[in-house]
């Protein structure tokens, strides 16, 4: 089964695409490699918004924020859309990197970037298994609990 089909059969719908928050591109293709720069958790429905730091001291618990982090995954799969025109192009995921706003003593990093890489295993089987870091962060832009970036290997044109 397609990247596509497969989406469309988990009834996945991809967010719209958001502008860049700064002077850079949300996607850039080296060869074979297209680099996703750091999206977060962007949406329309205001009642979706989630902001603020993660752990029993912040303002987001864990399952909220790998709800967060599956948010940011579809946007970052609404940008591979967009640069290739196709998911079908992706052969697979190479290299996620995590960043999560951590309160003090938050140490389930990888707990909360687990909603990224679950939903590109969802997306793309076994070609979604990837390396991965998840790192805790003092702050992130705009408040927001998660920020990703993420590695593809696609086939040519």
């Amino acid at each position: 089964m397609s990247h596509e089909a497969r989406l469309t059969a988990a009834g996945i719908v991809l967010p719209r695409p958001y502008p860049s928050a700064g002077l850079y591109e949300k996607a850039v293709l080296v060869g074979d490699l297209l680099h996703v720069g750091g999206h977060g958790p962007v949406t329309d429905d205001p009642a979706e918004r989630i902001n603020g730091k993660v752990g029993p001291n912040g303002a987001v618990p864990l399952e909220q924020a790998r709800l967060a982090a599956r948010l940011t995954g579809l946007q970052i799969l609404t940008s591979v859309r967009l640069a290739l025109g196709s998911l079908d192009r992706v052969e697979r995921v190479v290299k996620v990197f995590g960043m999560v706003n951590c309160a003090p003593g938050f140490n389930q990093t990888p707990a909360v970037i687990d909603g990224c890489s679950e939903l590109f295993h969802e997306v793309f089987g076994d070609a979604g298994r990837h390396t991965r870091s998840a790192v805790g962060m003092a702050e992130l832009p705009f408040d927001i609990p998660v920020e990703i970036e993420a590695i593809f290997q696609v086939t040519a044109v």
